[in-house]
Order: C-alpha cells, then sequence, then structure tokens
C-alpha cells in the first residue's frame, strides 16, 4: 500500500465496494450524526465521505480537529444506503468505512470558510490564496487556466509554430506603458527593464528565419489595474510569422478561438471567419474600438435631419461642425420616467450636456423638443431609425470625437437596462486598418495614434504624398463581447520607411538608431516581411470561466495597488544590498500637516 494514498479523493466508484483503500486529503467538513461522524475528504480530485464509527481506536481524537487539516485515512469502501446516494459528487455512491487515520498537518483556526462562500474581504482572500485557491470555483478556474495553455501549446505546434522563450532582462523602450526598472550591479547607474512584450525579440526571430514563433508570454507594466486588466504581469500568446499579410494571420487565431471555445466554453460563439470593422467606422457606430456585438444597439448619424431647424441646441451644434447621433431604444414606450432621467443623467455624468430623446406611440410622438420639429423632421428621424411604435431615440449633439466617447458609454448601459445582451453568446469580431497618425489635442503636433511599427497602408508612396492623418496602418484588434482579447500588426521592415515615418511623428533618424537600434540594423541586413498579435491568456481564461474580474484567473495576483499582500511585496531592502546596487532611497517628501487654528 502507498504511503500515503491508493486511491484519489475523486476516484473511487461502486465497482471498488469491499476494496481496502488509504486515502489523503484536507477535511472538507465535518457531520455528528448521533455519535457517528461522517467527514468529507477533499483533495485536488474531488471529494470523498468517510464514516468514522465511536468503536474505532482515533474516536476520541476527533474533538481537536479542525477543518482543513491534512489527514490520511485506512478503510473498506462501501456502497452508500438507498436514500443516502449524493448525486452531486462522482463519488457520491461510496464511502469509505475507516479503520486507521493519521494526521499529516495539523490546521490552525482558518481566516475563512473554504467548503462555503462566506464573502470573504477580497484583501483578506489575497493575503490567504493559498486558502483560497482550495475553494472550488477558484481551484477550477487555475485549472481551466491549465487546460487552455495546454491546448494553445498543442494547436500552435500543430500549425508550424515553434515555441522559443525570449529574454526578462533588456533594455527599457516606449511602448505605451511604465517600464519596471531592474537596477544593474555589475553595471552602477544602469537599468535592465522587465519587457512590456516581446515585441523587438519576436521580430527578430522573424529576421532570424525561424518563420512561425509563438510563446505563452510573460509581460510586465506598471500600469493601474482594471477588471480585465492585471497590474505589473500578465500572459500572452505572443506570435509572428513571416511571409504574410493580415489574412494569414487572421485565419490561425479564429482557427485557435474556434478550437479554444469549442472545448472549453460551453456556449454559443461566432465562427470563423469574424465580421472586420473597420477602426472609424467602430467609432462612429458604437463609440468604441471594442464593441459587444451581442448589443443591438449603435448610433445612427442624425446630424443633416437637424441642419437649420428649429430647434437651435442642434442646428448650432451642427451648424459649429459638430454631429448629432441617435441611439434607438426598442419598446420602452411604456418604461416611468425615471428610466429615462436616468438615462440622461448617466449621460451627464460620461461627459454630455443633456441627452434629449423622443418616444413614438400610437397617439404620436412624445418629447420636450417635439414642439420644435416639423413633421418632416420627425418622419425623417423615423425613417432613419427604422422605428416602430413603442420605441425611442436618444441624441447626443456635441464635438463628434466627445459624442463617440458619451455614445460609447451610452450603448452598452442601455443595453444592460433594456437586457438586450446575450450571456450565453461570445461575439467575436476583428477591428482593422487603425489610423497611423492622429493629431495631439494639446500641441496640435502629428503623433502615432497606436503600434509605431505597424507597416502604413501604402507604404512610403503613403508616407510622401497623403495628409497623415488620412494614412491607414495594417494593424487589428480582436474583441470578444466587449473586451480586447489583443492588438497585432503587419510590421513595418522597411528601414527607409520606418525612418519616414518617425519623422512624420518628430523623430529624426537618431532617436530612431539610438532606441530601435537592434531592430533597424537587423532589418537593413534582409528583413522578410512579417507580422503578429498576441492574445491575452488571462482576458480569454476570464471569458471562459464567465468571470468579472481577471484576478479570478490568477493564481497569485497583485490587489488593485500592485501589491502581492501575501509575500508583502513591493518591500523595503536592506543596506547592504542597496549598497552593492549603488543605490539610495529618496522618499518624496510628506506634505506638512494643516495649522491648528
Amino acid at each position: 500500500m502507498s504511503i500515503y494514498r491508493t486511491h484519489t479523493c475523486g476516484e473511487l466508484r461502486k465497482e471498488q465496494v469491499g476494496q481496502h483503500v488509504r486515502l489523503s486529503g484536507w477535511i472538507h467538513s465535518v457531520r455528528d450524526h448521533g455519535g457517528v461522524i461522517f467527514i468529507d475528504l477533499r483533495d485536488h480530485y474531488g471529494i470523498t465521505q468517510i464514516v468514522v464509527d465511536p468503536e474505532c481506536a482515533f474516536y476520541q481524537t476527533l474533538e481537536r480537529w479542525r477543518v482543513e487539516t491534512v489527514v490520511r485515512f485506512d478503510g473498506e469502501v462501501v456502497a452508500r444506503a438507498e436514500g443516502t446516494v449524493n448525486p452531486k459528487l462522482a463519488t457520491g455512491e461510496i464511502e469509505i468505512r475507516a479503520t486507521d487515520m493519521e494526521i499529516l498537518g495539523e490546521a490552525e483556526v482558518i481566516p475563512f470558510q473554504i467548503a462555503k462562500d462566506d464573502q470573504a474581504p477580497e484583501a483578506m482572500r489575497l493575503k490567504y490564496r493559498f486558502l483560497d485557491l482550495r475553494r472550488e470555483k477558484l481551484h477550477h478556474n487555475i485549472m481551466l487556466r491549465s487546460r487552455v495553455i495546454a491546448e494553445m501549446r498543442r494547436y500552435m505546434t500543430e500549425q508550424g509554430f515553434n515555441e522559443f522563450q525570449t529574454p526578462i532582462l533588456t533594455a527599457s523602450s516606449p511602448e505605451g506603458a511604465r517600464d519596471y526598472l531592474v537596477p544593474s550591479r555589475l553595471h552602477p547607474g544602469k537599468f535592465y527593464a522587465l519587457p512590456q512584450a516581446p515585441q523587438q525579440f519576436k521580430q527578430l526571430l522573424m529576421v532570424a528565419g525561424f518563420d512561425r514563433y509563438f510563446q505563452i508570454a510573460p509581460c510586465f507594466r506598471d500600469e493601474d489595474a482594471r477588471a480585465d486588466r492585471s497590474p505589473g504581469e500578465f500572459y500572452q500568446m505572443d506570435v509572428e510569422m513571416s511571409f504574410v499579410g493580415q489574412d494569414e494571420i487572421f485565419a490561425v487565431i479564429e482557427g485557435l478561438i474556434a478550437d479554444i471555445f469549442s472545448k472549453f466554453s460551453g456556449k454559443e460563439f461566432s465562427r470563423p471567419p469574424f465580421p472586420r470593422i473597420p477602426y472609424r467606422e467602430a467609432m462612429r457606430r458604437f463609440g468604441s474600438d471594442k464593441p459587444d456585438l451581442r448589443n443591438p444597439l449603435e448610433m445612427i448619424d442624425v446630424s443633416e435631419c437637424f441642419r437649420g431647424c428649429d430647434f437651435k441646441a442642434f442646428a448650432g451644434t451642427v451648424a459649429a461642425g459638430g454631429v448629432v447621433r441617435a441611439i434607438r431604444a426598442p419598446q420602452v414606450a411604456g418604461r416611468p420616467r425615471k428610466f429615462f432621467d436616468d438615462m440622461i443623467r448617466f449621460a451627464q455624468e460620461n461627459g454630455a450636456k443633456g441627452m434629449a430623446y423622443i418616444i413614438w406611440t400610437e397617439e404620436g410622438e412624445k418629447s420636450p423638443i417635439v414642439k420644435f420639429l416639423n413633421p418632416e423632421i420627425l418622419a425623417a428621424l423615423k425613417a432613419a431609425g427604422r422605428i416602430e411604435n413603442g420605441d425611442a431615440l436618444f441624441f447626443l449633439a456635441d464635438a463628434e470625437k466627445l459624442v463617440q466617447k458619451i455614445g460609447g458609454a451610452v450603448i452598452p448601459e442601455l443595453g444592460r437596462q433594456l437586457e438586450l445582451i446575450d450571456p450565453n453568446v461570445f461575439r467575436f469580431c476583428w477591428i482593422v486598418d487603425f489610423p497611423m497618425f492622429e493629431e495631439d489635442e494639446e500641441t496640435g503636433a502629428t503623433i502615432f495614434s497606436h503600434n509605431p511599427f505597424s507597416m502604413p497602408q501604402g507604404g512610403m508612396e503613403a508616407l510622401l504624398n497623403r495628409n497623415p492623418l488620412d494614412i491607414l496602418a495594417y494593424q487589428y484588434d480582436i474583441v470578444c463581447n466587449g473586451i480586447e482579447l489583443s492588438s497585432g500588426a503587419i510590421r513595418n521592415h522597411r528601414p527607409e520607411v520606418m525612418y519616414k515615418a518617425f519623422e512624420i511623428a518628430g523623430y529624426d533618424r537618431s532617436v530612431v538608431d539610438e532606441k530601435f537600434g537592434g531592430m533597424i540594423n537587423a532589418f537593413k541586413l534582409g528583413a522578410p516581411p512579417h507580422g503578429g498579435i498576441a492574445p491575452g491568456v488571462d482576458r480569454m481564461v476570464m471569458l471562459l470561466a464567465d468571470e468579472p474580474n481577471i484576478r479570478e484567473v490568477i493564481a497569485f495576483p497583485f490587489n488593485q495597488q500592485a501589491q502581492d499582500l501575501m509575500m508583502n511585496a513591493p518591500a523595503e531592502v536592506s543596506i547592504k544590498q542597496l549598497r552593492e546596487l549603488h543605490l539610495e532611497i529618496k522618499l518624496p517628501k510628506k506634505p506638512a500637516a494643516a495649522t491648528q487654528q
């Protein structure tokens, strides 16, 4: 017999009745039924019921046992009596009549319950994360994550990709977020950076001729937490391919997603090919480059309906170069006034001066603004919105960028209020044709809009002859249910095109050579056309697990302040360590205490 177990706690069935077995695990729960003790014993694989009779030699020691103590039991497998079978357990048809036991790891009083959800504060859950991970749901999430990553590796290998590891200690580079810096002991005053992504290394692998690369890559960014973004570190499936355009990359990722979601989601999901929506169209229709296609609501441009009309607020906006956008709300005529007031308040909280509306009913149109609109305008609005009796239109009027921003908040909120979003569906889409450049709102200068290493559509000819704000990039995002899973691009592999793109954004050749010398020099020695993408592992598992917060699918996450409460990180270090690194701490001054009057 094994020193600790012959079977796991999820393994035994009626076929093993009569066998003498040994199990080890955690005491999940204890019940006293008239002197006979029933113990649910739990391990990684499941739960088995142990029965301890008062006549057992170790029975008296049960008084000092606590839940979560680790125990070994020997005993005989018996069938449960009729009426006591537990269909919720895989082992629910049997139980173990204990004959011997040994305490392997005694537990003190635990800070929160494992067997039931007692809504422990998140700070406590993170401090005792090893306990939290014993809970069934979180344990399942982490195992789901493991299986998803294993399937990613299997799929990508079958598609001819090779997995390589890229450096963790590298040079700092401007990639959109703050770097985590690591001081060098051997080179005083100099620092390594933890990679925000393996971007340059994976491109250099293409220049080196490896053709198809992937990696389950850790990435480090010193940025604030969000529900779908973990501060500090996260993992992505980094992908790069040579001699490809967008279509080949899309085909690989769509195939991967179809494989993963068919095996792990249990829900309906978009089948390839996924719809492709140009960035500017997405912003115009949804006010967001991360649209939730489960939501049928979108903005329609009704600016011309109000040009020169008697409703001066909208007519003046249009005359000044602004826009009026409408959002159809189906069958809301019977809702109380509070619904409309709440939606207006929500729009104002997101930057709107106000939000008008018109309701169409059998009796006619209802709205404070109807008196300013003639029948022709009302008919045009009804036609533009495809309005039926009972529907309403909400209106946003202002500068186009602000209307897009507000609409991008109102559309999902209105969809939730009207229960239009199906929680049992995954809807994927590609957002394509991102602008290469944009205008800095503060300075008016032309700057990169997104990824500076993307290939501009039209190449050098476009950079030389077109308005920079009209140039599009071969850049794309994949979005699911309003969550961005990944960004990617066809790379700018031509040195002269890269120099020109950076020149337009205000950088001369010396800056490119200094900041990206390794890559630009490699491109001068024969670089293939290449492109890639990097789906976020954490976000994908968050969707599959139906969790609203990304921390619920990461084994040991930071809290929202980028702290590890369990390991007490970040922490102070010794003077000796600082001296070895030639560093000294200079803390910010504390604000002076207010003088009491």
